[in-house]
């Protein structure tokens, strides 16, 4: 089912834009979560190294 779903909303997604709308649509997503991934990867990272130096000693 979700090969299907994920099928139709590609073939939807190609059929009603063109295919300069389809780049730049694609790059903008890709940027945007380049930029959650990094930001999350980063908090995550101090996180851990927070943790591991004693943070939160009671």
């Amino acid at each position: 089912m979700k090969k299907f779903t994920l099928g139709f909303f590609a073939i939807l997604g190609i059929s009603l834009l063109t295919s300069c709308e389809a780049v730049n649509t694609i790059f903008k997503a890709g940027m945007w979560w380049a930029f959650i991934l990094i930001f999350g990867g980063v908090a995550l990272v101090i996180w851990l190294i927070s943790k591991f130096m004693g943070g939160n000693k009671k």
